[in-house]
């Protein structure tokens, strides 16, 4: 049995072959111009679901890498305080050295060493109140500054101020105002107050030596927890900027075209597409007349 072709049935499958090509010609022009390995999620919904869950992951990678460049401003400003507060109160504690030995000093020296001591005491109160954005480190999460002119803690205690570095890592990024410089009458700013006052009553100030280095030693012991606290979000943020090579990397593949690759497509299509433009224009040719000859 032979199959009559008619030319109505040839040119209905030209036309769907010329579509099909013009399809796929258009296709490739679309990758090459978005650089994209899809236009919509239909057209290959596997690599699309992978490609949300990338850009999750990266938006979640920007949250932290923003989250530790606050956390290191914030340790970083609180080392920078605490180093400057036992540099003054070193210096405290020479000057109090140097007002201990009352026998060698008129009331003239002692008034100078506790001129230059009231001058230290308001840069410790000045370094206690310390801010970075308007917000003490010091104070815990209160927005007020950590020590009142009387050297109350008018901080919020035990609230501590973290920052999420990671899926699983929080970080403290504050000190506590009144573990590392005492409140009130326990304060090192008290305490240099004291001193000061047993200079102007010629009362021997060595016995005050002891609390200086004990108060001394403390802002060292919170200072190396800070330092330690500092090294950890330093590692985050390496581990941060690793996950973000790798999550782009992971999403170009993914989601991006080979441009080469592409563009060979791409020529290699037009081919096809104008050589079956030419068959099906040499084919369609006859007329119905020289048909029936």
């Amino acid at each position: 049995m032979i199959n009559r072709v008619t030319s109505q049935a040839m040119t209905q499958t030209a036309l769907r072959n010329l579509q099909n090509g013009l399809g796929d010609l258009a296709r490739l022009q679309a990758q090459a111009t978005s650089q994209r390995a899809f236009a919509a999620p239909s057209d290959n919904p596997a690599a699309a679901a992978a490609t949300l869950d990338l850009h999750a992951a990266q938006r979640r990678t920007d949250q932290y890498a923003r989250n530790i460049d606050d956390g290191l401003a914030w340790v970083t400003t609180v080392d920078n305080a605490i180093a400057a507060s036992t540099s003054l109160l070193g210096r405290v504690r020479d000057l109090t050295l140097q007002g201990a030995n009352t026998g060698a000093m008129d009331a003239a020296s002692r008034e100078a060493i506790a001129v230059e001591l009231e001058g230290l005491r308001s840069e410790l109160l000045s370094q206690a109140n310390t801010t970075v954005l308007g917000r003490s480190v010091f104070a815990g999460t209160s927005d007020r500054p950590a020590f009142a002119a009387d050297y109350s803690f008018t901080g919020t205690p035990g609230a501590e101020v973290h920052r999420r570095v990671s899926d699983g890592q929080t970080v403290r990024v504050d000190a506590d105002g009144a573990e590392v410089f005492g409140e009130g009458a326990g304060s090192v700013f008290a305490l240099v107050d004291a001193i000061v006052g047993d200079l102007r009553s010629g009362v021997n100030v060595g016995s005050r030596l002891g609390e200086v280095d004990a108060r001394l030693d403390t802002m060292l012991g919170v200072q190396g927890a800070v330092g330690a606290r500092q090294s950890q979000i330093e590692r985050a943020k390496e581990a941060t900027l690793d996950a973000t090579v790798s999550l782009e990397a992971r999403r170009a593949a993914v989601e991006d075209v080979d441009t080469v690759e592409v563009l060979v497509k791409l020529r290699a299509q037009e081919l096809v597409y104008q050589s079956a433009l030419a068959v099906t224009g040499r084919v369609l040719q006859p007329t119905l007349m020289e048909f029936l000859r």
